[in-house]
């Protein structure tokens, strides 16, 4: 795990390796263990790396690496899990044993397009022909590493992080509009597109190349090539279902994440894992566990609120595994502590609150080890969010009437305001088991019946996940891009509504959301974090499953669930689901009124120009008056005005 980053602008720099080398510093977490560069100046070209030094600690292990034959340079960011087996069936007198150096082999021995689908892990770099003078820019299948790329004034730039990008001195943080009022629906930008003009992400399971003769005729272009695509998985998958038992399916999916636990495992630094209690962080330990001679070490962040607090469950789990057990109880205080770095953490927008106990916990686990493996995307490939049942029961409820009758019942609903509702409904509190309790009911009532009119279940999902429902009247003078949520073309055909929300979660909200919170809370304290589960071949498997075997009744993840009684009880893991969160609502009202009153303030908004302040502040009242929770939406404003004012 470590931090890319280069610049390309065809003529003789005087200034490479400064500029180089502070390109490198802006991403120095990412690896504090060595930074070189290198550049050629003949071609104008560029790369710089930082190392987290995890597998083949020596100077063997350093990039910007040369290949055997002098050809190819690299600088890359991740890990190659089957590196050892690729080695093995390459003939090369080896200068050390790290994954770097099997990448440029297999390279020389089979051009890229062949060796990329070889590759088993997560990864993205750079890569420079000497021969053809052609930049090779490639991200690993499901997007666990990303790799940022653009053109501004003649030059291409591209790095791990936008900070890497923007400390070259010809690079202006231009925002675009239209980026923001994505980022202003979900609460971050989905790739292909970020939140600076003319910078884009790569789109994971490709590769981007750009030969020196095109980039002559022009100071865009590059070709997009897919090596791996989730979509074609995902269809293939549910077009040849699995037609074994569930007693086979178990085992052969067990057999699947231990082969990919065990592979995970390997470094040559302590490793450990995040455990919180759940379904899927206690799968991943406990098939760690098994594997493992002696007790591996595990953390849990809890806070003094019991509604967000999971420590408990998580230590029973430790218990009865056997692990090495850290466990960290925040409060208040020393969460909203951490708001303030968030803006540096996450180099682009982003405001999925669960980033702060993401970084706290990355923050524990750095001080005993160095590699933390993760539970990440088991909702997504065996339908463990709460929207993949609750939106097809929906729908099963609301489509039989015509739509005229349903939208005129959504606005007798919101003729009552939202305060009402909540009233009517505490005041029945008393009659419901305390489970049945609910804040802020009023709220609810009103998303439940802005979803009343839709048009088609899809159109229920892209409610249910959006944050701000208009951002083009939020983002001024922005036209909200197509992605792959609205691309029907990139749906799945023949396919379930509950699979067909899980594909758009695996292709958006995991790589978007999911693996961009726990890259940079993680890498932003040096630590690597692997995520078993996104093995491909995991992957593909689940795609293969039937419903059947992810949900059954209102149990959500039935398979995974079946696999892990055979490590830890039942009784431990059967609860409700909760989120990773914090009492972010209560905060905003609170102590971080008066922090958020200055973000949101209207003179400032105007001034900027980037935000309408009128529907901002309409929200803020409503939420400070307590008629209405806005704290989603209010959060992703003062993220982006938060990280506008850091970068700019």
């Amino acid at each position: 795990m470590c931090g890319i980053a280069g610049f390309w602008s065809l003529k003789e720099d005087l200034e490479a390796e400064q500029t180089l080398f502070r390109m490198g510093v802006a991403i120095r977490s990412r690896g504090p263990d060595n930074c070189e560069t290198w550049y050629q100046a003949s071609d104008g070209i560029g790369l710089v790396h930082r190392r987290l030094s995890i597998i083949d600690l020596s100077e063997n292990g350093n990039q910007p690496m040369v290949s055997h034959s002098g050809r190819y340079v690299i600088s890359y960011n991740g890990e190659i899990y089957n590196f050892g087996a690729l080695r093995d069936k390459l003939d090369v007198e080896w200068r050390g044993h790290s994954d770097t150096e099997v990448i440029l082999a297999l390279v020389e021995k089979l051009g890229v397009a062949t060796a990329l689908p070889r590759l088993v892990g997560m990864f993205a770099f750079a890569l420079w022909d000497k021969k053809t003078k052609t930049l090779t820019l490639a991200r690993d299948r499901l997007g666990e590493k990303p790799l940022y790329y653009g053109f501004q004034r003649g030059k291409l730039f591209f790095g791990s992080e936008l900070s890497a990008i923007r400390a070259h001195r010809d690079f202006t943080t231009d925002i675009d509009q239209d980026s923001l009022s994505l980022y202003l629906r979900y609460s971050y930008v989905p790739a292909p597109y970020s939140i600076c003009k003319n910078v884009r992400k790569l789109l994971p399971g490709t590769f981007w190349q750009l030969r020196a003769k095109d980039f002559q005729k022009n100071d865009t272009g590059g070709s997009v090539t897919e090596y791996w695509s989730a979509q074609k998985c995902a269809q293939s998958g549910q077009d040849n279902l699995f037609q074994g038992t569930e007693r086979e399916a178990i085992q052969q999916l067990t057999t699947l994440i231990a082969h990919s636990v065990e592979n995970q495992m390997i470094a040559d630094v302590p490793i450990g894992s995040f455990l919180s209690g759940g379904v899927d962080s206690s799968t991943i330990t406990a098939f760690m566990q098994n594997i493992s001679a002696s007790p591996i070490s595990t953390f849990t962040i809890g806070f003094d609120d019991e509604e967000f607090d999971e420590a408990t469950y998580a230590r029973d789990i430790s218990q009865h595994l056997g692990t090495s057990h850290t466990e960290l109880i925040v409060d208040g205080k020393r969460a909203r502590d951490v708001i303030p770095k968030l803006p540096e953490i996450y180099d682009e927008p982003f405001a999925d609150a669960s980033q702060i106990p993401t970084y706290l916990v990355s923050k524990l686990a750095r001080k005993d080890v160095t590699v933390s493996l993760s539970g990440d995307a088991g909702d997504e490939l065996f339908g463990g969010y709460n929207r993949h049942q609750a939106v097809q029961s929906f729908w099963g409820k609301i489509s039989g009437l015509p739509r005229p009758i349903r939208a005129a019942l959504a606005g007798v609903i919101t003729t009552v305001p939202p305060g009402q509702w909540s009233a009517v409904f505490n005041g029945l509190n008393y009659l419901l088991p305390k489970q049945m309790h609910h804040s802020d009911i009023g709220s609810k009532i009103y998303k439940l019946a802005n979803m009343i009119p839709a048009e088609s279940p899809e159109a229920i999902y892209r409610a249910v996940i959006s944050k701000w429902h208009n951002p083009e009247q939020i983002a001024v003078n922005a036209v909200e891009p197509v992605t792959h949520i609205t691309n029907s073309g990139d749906h799945l055909e023949n396919a379930d509504l509950v699979h067909k929300m899980m594909y758009l979660d695996m292709v958006s909200y995991l790589p978007d959301n999911i693996l961009t919170k726990v890259d940079r809370a993680a890498m932003s304290v040096s630590l690597e974090t692997r995520i078993p589960f996104l093995d491909h071949r995991i992957v593909e498997f689940a795609w293969s499953l039937p419903t059947s075997m992810k949900i059954k009744g209102r149990e959500s993840k039935w398979i995974l669930r079946q696999l892990l009684y055979n490590h830890v009880p039942r009784k431990l893991i059967e609860r409700p689901k909760m989120g990773f969160s914090v009492p972010l609502s209560s905060w905003l009202k609170g102590p971080l009124k008066d922090w958020a009153s200055e973000l949101l303030d209207e003179k400032s908004l105007i001034a900027d120009g980037h935000l309408s302040s009128k529907p901002i502040q309409k929200k803020w009242q409503e939420h400070l008056s307590g008629r209405r929770d806005n704290s989603h939406e209010l959060w992703s404003v003062l993220m982006f005005q938060a990280w506008k004012n850091n970068a700019g």
